[in-house]
């Protein structure tokens, strides 16, 4: 199981310190989200200030940009790192596209099938010749000329592609057509058991796939400190942040799993933005299955026991995962107890 770091979201000077140090304490890779800074400018600087490492989105919001731009940058990323790019795409929600990005919404998960196929098209051209010929319910794709096309094939064109979800249906899609699946940190291990790994397991027996060919990735909240009183106060923030994504009826799947019904009360407050009482109504039940609990000195064990053999690479959500909120050696203890060390 490989470690990953996520970049916190700060400036481009800021990611790279710590994508520099997150390699000096001995991670295997280095993610990025797209949240308030571009993601690719973000991958390029890990990239750059931590050689050797994997990068990638983790993730970037497709529908957002056209599957071409999308094909330009991931390929220049691919070429510039020697194969360690993993281009990490989400559909992000409706709103968010359509009032946020003022880009066309459409339904999501055929929608990234074909943003996908479009991706390997263009890139099959860039690489092959082969005529660019891609025509679909929602892109087309039927120009290339040389002057556009990047010099020649490159030496790692096979660019791995992972998606991002919660719910079965894009789970499924990751196991038609993906070479990853990020799962949402808000999971709990039976949901993986109960729904994820089934669903992907189904898309891929769909297509003839096996479905270990899906790398599954993820990180994990936390709930950690060295006193009681910053246990508590992580706690706090977990369950507040649990609070925030279980009022949106897109993480309801996970609530079912486990008949937990405070979904609909959850997202009755949020509309009258009654943001601070909203953590009252998670119950203990869903913060012990949602996060991982242990004191720092014990953390990485937990992360171990809870993620071995149910997730190929594993990384902290950012409630804990600051690399200025725990010491060199803090981090290191971490990292080998989740290596079995």
């Amino acid at each position: 199981m490989k470690i990953d770091f996520y970049l916190e979201d700060s400036s481009l000077k800021g990611g790279g310190e710590q994508a520099a140090r997150a390699r000096e304490l001995g991670f295997d890779g280095i993610f990025t989200s797209e949240t308030a800074h571009d993601p690719f400018l973000r991958t390029m600087m890990a990239a750059t200030v931590a050689p050797g490492l994997r990068v990638g989105t983790s993730v970037a919001v497709a529908f957002a940009r056209s599957p071409m731009v999308i094909a330009h940058t991931a390929w220049d990323l691919a070429s510039y790192t020697g194969g360690r790019f993993v281009l990490g795409l989400g559909t992000q929600i409706k709103a968010h596209i359509e009032r946020r990005f003022s880009m066309p919404w459409g339904p999501p998960a055929a929608r990234m099938a074909e943003y996908i196929a479009a991706l390997r098209a263009i890139w099959d051209n860039w690489q092959t010749g082969t005529p660019l010929r891609f025509r679909g319910d929602f892109y087309s794709f039927t120009l290339m000329s040389p002057f556009f096309s990047p010099d020649g094939p490159i030496v790692h064109p096979n660019i791995p592609v992972h998606l991002a979800g919660v719910g079965p249906g894009m789970a499924r899609l990751a196991g038609e057509v993906a070479d990853g699946y990020h799962i949402h940190p808000f999971h709990t291990p039976r949901y993986l058991q109960e729904v994820t790994v089934p669903a992907i397991k189904a898309g891929a027996d769909r297509k003839g796939r096996a479905s270990d060919q899906v790398e599954l990735v993820s990180s994990v909240m936390v709930i950690t400190g060295s006193t009681e009183a910053e246990m508590e106060e992580s706690r706090r923030q977990v369950r507040q942040q649990i609070a925030f994504y279980a009022s949106t009826p897109s993480y309801r799947p996970v609530l079912e799993v486990h008949g937990w019904d405070f979904g609909p009360a959850l997202g009755a407050l949020a509309k009258r933005g009654r943001w601070a009482e909203m953590a009252d109504l998670v119950p203990d039940e869903a913060v012990a299955e949602v996060a991982v609990t242990a004191p720092v000195d014990q953390l990485g064990a937990a992360i171990r026991a809870r993620c071995e053999g149910r997730l190929d690479r594993v990384g902290v959500y950012g409630l804990g995962s600051g690399l200025s909120a725990l010491s060199e050696e803090g981090w290191k203890t971490i990292l080998a107890q989740i290596r079995g060390g």
